[in-house]
């Protein structure tokens, strides 16, 4: 194997390892407040943003009324809806005042996040505990030593996952195919 074989190799043995530490009641308490929300708004920062935005383009698939916080197009939360928010650290400001925001108005509140102890964590309904390093928190209190990718990269990756496992457990439940899901995809593009 070459260099760059060992090294995606070694980034999915991290991956895998992290992965058997997720606990999967958490991923289904997820699943059950998607399922009994009117409406879903997602949220993140950064990369993990990134990863969030893929989730709620995949929700839109699946048929979830889903909106990503911040965009023009995004109605106003309220009681009945859920926000779901990736954030590693837990601690992202910018994060932390759209997660009280939504509290105040009556909304439920998922997280996908290293720290649970932290801010978002304290004021989530749900939250999905996922392995990692990140830099904006005391890498002491991470769930876990760093490995040889940059931090947050493993938590980005793996927040992905757990995404697309919701989504498959969602599709599943409702009792939809690939096929039902292709056809809520864009077909402007």
């Amino acid at each position: 194997m070459t260099l760059a074989g060992d090294t995606l190799q070694q980034i999915l043995r991290e991956l895998s390892a992290d992965a058997e530490r997720v606990d999967g009641t958490q991923i289904a308490a997820v699943v059950d407040r998607i399922a009994h929300s009117r409406r879903v708004f997602i949220a993140g920062a950064g990369r993990s943003g990134f990863a969030a935005r893929a989730f709620a383009n995949r929700l839109a698939h699946v048929g979830v009324p889903t909106f990503f916080v911040g965009e023009p197009t995004t109605p106003p939360i309220a009681a009945g809806d859920l926000l779901v928010i990736g954030s590693g650290s837990g601690k992202t400001t910018s994060l932390v005042s759209i997660a009280q925001k939504a509290r105040e108005l009556g909304a439920s509140l998922a997280t996908l996040t290293i720290h649970p102890e932290n801010t978002i964590g304290q004021l989530a309904d749900v939250v999905i505990r996922v392995p990692g390093v990140t830099a904006k928190a005391d890498e002491s209190d991470s769930s876990r030593s760093a490995g040889i990718q940059m931090t947050g990269s493993s938590f980005e990756q793996l927040s992905w996952l757990i995404y697309d496992t919701i989504i498959i457990l969602l599709r599943d439940r409702t009792g939809q195919s690939n096929d039902d899901l292709f056809a809520r995809h864009a077909n402007l593009e």
